[in-house]
């Protein structure tokens, strides 16, 4: 499973309320979160961002409340991965959970930059940096995790398993 994409390069301890800010819970529908993703740091983020594009992160991405909308918000925007070099706990589940693919890596965020274009494998961790003629080693995701993200979430895949 492969993914490329246009880096947007965020700091360390982004928290949920920056993904999805708490005035946005109203809404459910994914769609309608897509059009506040990334705004508690850039109120413009989701107009910006195209389909396909990859977060990259310092460390301890996620943090805050364990509010599922963030990820969910971020997957309807179109984003096809984040990249950090820690998530928070939760927030790494919640987006496993819903499709996400999340990858960590040491030191990402000294690595690539604004704009860079990234080609990664999840099924490996490796991440080519394209733009810059660079390979770094992400962690690999476990092979559960892979098949969860091939179903498109927990839920596809759980209903896959029961078929």
């Amino acid at each position: 499973m492969n993914i490329k994409g246009r880096v947007w390069k965020f700091g360390d301890n982004v928290d949920t309320d920056a993904i999805l800010p708490a005035r946005y819970l109203i809404y459910t529908e994914p769609e309608e979160l897509a059009k506040y993703a990334m705004t508690g740091i850039d109120e413009e983020f989701p107009k910006k961002a195209k389909k396909g594009d990859i977060i990259v992160a310092g460390k301890n991405f996620g943090c805050g409340s364990s509010r599922e909308h963030a990820p969910i918000g971020l997957k309807a925007l179109g984003i096809s991965a984040v990249i950090a070099e820690s998530f928070a706990r939760i927030f790494y589940r919640n987006a496993i959970n819903i499709g996400l693919p999340l990858i960590e890596c040491k030191d990402i965020s000294k690595k690539v930059d604004e704009g860079d274009i990234l080609e990664v494998n999840l099924k490996t961790g490796e991440i080519k940096n394209l733009t810059k003629g660079e390979t770094y080693q992400g962690t690999k995701l476990p092979e559960f995790m892979m098949e969860i993200l091939e179903a498109g979430g927990l839920m596809e895949y759980l209903v896959k398993k029961r078929a």
